[in-house]
């Protein structure tokens, strides 16, 4: 009995290295949102239009989403462990791979295809672990978790940029590849659920989990008006979201008239606020609703984009904040997206359930591509982008308030 109990508070107190390792691991899986940083490069050394110089950006997200639905479907038979670092391996390759790119179609291959494909299926690992540890702290240790994610640039892009002027745009691909192959596979070595039943000491599941919330399965949750409410929502949240961070430098430099290396450090300063969104929307989503939640962000994107509609040269601190809210909110939605599936849904299915709801992620990344490269390539400037995001946030917030709301089987 006392082995016993002390055996339980190991387990309880080591659960804690699922987050700081999610979190690491997460901090390579999220150095896609450093890709604004290679845009323009790209986009010169290949001559290719701004949407051309998107591809492979909203390649890599859309493949990225893709894998995050099958990875929830692999986990059952390979295991955490194995299913993370097949993850990392892939991801390694494509980075990689993308160095040795000669045109814009090669790199969204490479990059976007075999790079988009690994983070999805090394994405889901950390948020399930972490989930299975801890049902009396989800929202709060998801949200650590993805911080990671979301904070990513302020390393990689800064990193990056520095590479870049060093070495090119295409060698840097291959030495952040080769360091995130490594990295991410060591990490998820000791990754697994814990036992069947465990629960943390002195936690009593709340009332609400036993009255008819819980356990829906994939195609249970996909009857329901809460799941077409959450996945509106969370398109809609990646739109504004994973436009604004596509384009952060092209647009400090080419509106606000912002050198190269000033633009890089900022988003590296914008990842804060998207790595703080998580926790800061987890907790928001635990204290009072995904709904509440969900409505607050969906204020915070349209103040922005109003905001960057007035925006001009020399407006620095108006792009900041405007910049700052897009990527707080964009880590606000990879909080309230999971955590809303498993309040909604229950946890049994969530590996499965919460692939199908991320696609919400990957559509926003198509959507979102398209109006910003559009706006570039059609009206000569991005700013023209920031009316759909605000008519959108509009949408999303009546899509919120009639939607999310419990489900029931």
């Amino acid at each position: 009995m006392i082995d016993k109990k002390l055996f339980g508070m190991a387990e309880e107190s080591g659960r804690w290295l699922f987050v700081v390792f999610g979190f690491i691991i997460n901090l390579c899986l999220g150095s896609v949102y450093a890709y604004s940083v290679f845009a323009k490069p790209v986009r010169e050394l290949m001559k290719v239009t701004a949407t051309e110089a998107g591809l492979p950006f909203m390649i890599f997200l859309a493949c990225f989403a893709a894998l995050v639905f099958v990875g929830g479907q692999l986990i059952a038979k390979l295991g955490p462990r194995n299913l993370g670092i097949l993850g990392g391996v892939i991801l390694g390759i494509g980075w990689m791979l993308a160095s040795q790119s000669s045109s814009i179609l090669m790199l969204a291959v490479s990059y976007g295809v075999i790079g988009g494909g690994g983070v999805g299926l090394a994405y889901g690992v950390p948020l399930a672990v972490v989930g299975r540890w801890f049902p009396d702290k989800r929202g709060l240790t998801i949200g650590l978790t993805l911080a990671g994610f979301g904070g990513s640039p302020f390393v990689s892009a800064n990193v990056a940029a520095v590479l870049i002027k060093s070495v090119g745009p295409m060698q840097t691909f291959l030495y952040l590849g080769a360091v995130f192959l490594v990295l991410v596979c060591v990490l998820f070595i000791p990754f697994r659920y814990p036992q069947e039943g465990w629960e943390p000491a002195g936690w009593t599941p709340p009332a609400a989990a036993h009255l008819g919330r819980a356990d829906l399965d994939m195609k249970q949750m996909a009857g329901t008006s809460t799941f077409y409410g959450l996945f509106l929502c969370y398109t809609i949240g990646s739109i504004a979201g994973l436009m604004a961070i596509g384009i952060s430098s092209p647009v400090a430099q080419e509106i606000i008239k912002i050198d190269a290396a000033t633009a890089a450090t900022l988003v590296g300063v914008f990842a804060i606020f998207n790595g703080a969104g998580r926790p800061i929307f987890g907790v928001l989503t635990d204290k009072f609703s995904a709904r509440i939640a969900a409505i607050i962000s969906y204020v915070i994107i349209l103040v922005c984009s109003l905001g960057m509609l007035m925006a001009g040269q020399g407006s620095i601190a108006l792009y900041v904040a405007c910049f700052i809210g897009f990527w707080l909110c964009l880590g606000g939605w990879l909080a309230i997206a999971p955590t809303a599936t498993t309040s909604f849904f229950g946890v049994k299915n969530y590996a499965k359930n919460y692939g199908l709801v991320f696609s919400a992620y990957g559509l926003g990344a198509i959507l979102g591509g398209i109006i910003s490269g559009q706006a570039k390539d059609t009206f000569g400037s991005y700013a023209v982008a920031f009316y759909p995001t605000a008519a959108l946030a509009i949408v999303g917030m009546v899509i919120a308030f009639l939607l999310l709301k419990p489900a029931k089987k």
